[in-house]
């Protein structure tokens, strides 16, 4: 039986931290600003004092009776003074062990244990620990360990340059923060033109007045798209930190990845508990032929704010047999798909957005021609997104669809800006659901189909405009 990290005491002692209200009470009602209420605080202090101790006294009742025991079958929790609490998980339905060293925890030898199963919702680990490096490889030496020897896997070996462009890739609205920052560097000196005019044409006494309050225009439209470009950059170092060093192993059975530098994090994830892969792409990254593989499994970076990565980047041909092996095909036609007629199905919306946009600057240049500039940059500026999602909506036409490949289903397409490659077996796919819109519903052609596969978070993806007959036999099919 083993105990948690001493330091796991200080996380307990502040469930209870709204004791210090008293002490703040007492210390507001008593202390003056002179020695007389100096000294009268002094004599109660030993209160305060028993208060804190009060305090730490019960996180560490709490750490003592906090123990983790762990067999060769499964993972035991105990904690809890009045009201015990046991948790236990069964070794064999662990999906995925993760252990996690922040870099200030090295010198205090303090690391996080966390084991998941395929129960439970909203990404919530089943068990987290923070536990001593000695503990903590203990624990993780009852986990299945990758048998090396017996593995034929060939998975290609991450590189730098591999995870440079991954982060530069999936950065936090990497092309929204140029465009933005764009935006605000050109909007500013449209603004100080047009200001500078009306204010000219209003009156000329007030011009040195107005000189210094019209300058600061064009600097706000600097320092607001400076302050979106240096977003992005914190997002992409943020990333690298996240992903540098990575590395990944594999046998048929299990999946070793470890990654980062800062916080430094080894997953052990079980191929068979794996929902669906799902083959990450953007416009630019399916031009090129690139692909970022993820796959979805329970315990496999429960957070938001990481992705759940197996390879970052790589050129589709070239992702090695070793991704085959763990059912990840290859396979690259599709069985069901839209047909070119339903194009309009896919660029309607943007194109009406683009339409709209050009109308609005049209009245605008009309009615209110001082703002001509304004409104032609405001124009491009809201056109570039527009074109940029429907050119992907027609890369989308063309390439989503829908497989079943024996015991496999492969599902190509496309969610905003951002291209899917979901494969999965047939099992883990918990319900089809076929949708029409109005205007289909009228002719009864055509229709929606979307797929929802296992998971602890939303997992549908749609493929749009398939044929009715196509949609009953894939119904037929799963």
């Amino acid at each position: 039986m083993y105990h948690e990290h001493p330091l796991r005491i200080m996380r307990y002692s502040f469930k209870n931290i709204w004791l210090l209200i008293f002490p703040l009470i007492r210390g507001a009602t008593v202390i003056k600003f002179d020695p007389a209420g100096f000294y009268a605080w002094i004599q109660g202090a030993w209160l305060d004092i028993a208060i804190i101790g009060i305090i730490l006294l019960f996180g560490f009742v709490q750490w003592y009776f906090s123990m983790i025991t762990i067999t060769e079958s499964e993972v035991i929790h105990k904690n809890g003074i009045f009201i015990k609490v046991t948790t236990t998980i069964p070794i064999e339905n662990i999906s995925a062990v993760t252990s996690e060293q922040l870099f200030f925890l090295i010198p205090l030898k303090a690391m996080t244990f966390r084991c998941d199963t395929r129960a439970g919702f909203f990404k919530s680990s089943d068990m987290k620990l923070l536990v001593t490096t000695k503990v903590g490889k203990e624990l993780m030496s009852h986990i299945p360990k990758l048998e090396k020897d017996k593995s034929d896997m060939d998975f290609p070996e991450p590189t730098v340059l591999s995870v440079l462009l991954f982060s530069v890739f999936f950065s936090s609205g990497f092309s929204g923060a140029v465009y933005i920052a764009t935006f605000f560097f050109k909007g500013g000196d449209i603004a100080h033109n047009l200001v500078s005019e009306w204010v000219a044409k209003i009156t000329e006494t007030t011009e040195k007045i107005s000189e210094k309050m019209i300058l600061r225009i064009p600097q706000a439209g600097i320092v607001v798209g400076m302050f979106f470009l240096t977003t992005w950059l914190l997002s992409f170092i943020v990333n690298l930190l996240r992903y540098l060093r990575f590395k990944v192993s594999a046998d048929r059975k299990y999946i070793n990845i470890a990654c980062g530098i800062t916080k430094r994090k080894e997953y052990r994830i079980r191929t068979d508990y794996i929902n669906y892969t799902n083959l990450r792409q953007n416009l630019i990254m399916k031009i090129c032929g690139a692909v970022s593989v993820n796959i979805s499994c329970s315990g496999y970076e429960s957070s938001s704010r990481q992705l759940p990565v197996l390879l970052p980047m790589r050129k589709e041909s070239n992702l090695g047999n070793g991704l085959e092996k763990i059912g990840i095909s290859s396979r690259k036609r599709l069985d069901f798909r839209p047909k070119a007629s339903a194009f309009m199905t896919y660029i309607f919306m943007p194109c009406l957005m683009i339409v709209s946009v050009y109308l609005l600057y049209c009245l605008a240049d009309k009615y209110i021609p001082q703002l001509a500039e304004l409104s032609y940059f405001l124009l491009v500026m809201a056109e570039i997104p527009l074109v940029w999602l429907m050119s992907v909506k027609i890369a989308s036409l063309l390439k989503s669809g829908i497989t079943i490949d024996g015991d496999k289903i492969i599902v190509r397409c496309s969610e905003w800006t951002s291209f899917h490659t979901v494969i999965a077996e047939k099992k883990k796919v918990v319900s089809v659901e076929v949708s029409q819109t109005v205007f289909q519903r009228i002719t009864n052609k055509r229709c929606h189909v979307s797929i929802w596969f296992t998971g602890e978070s939303k997992s549908k993806f749609t493929v749009k405009a398939i044929d009715v007959s196509d949609a009953e036999k894939i119904c037929n099919l799963l």
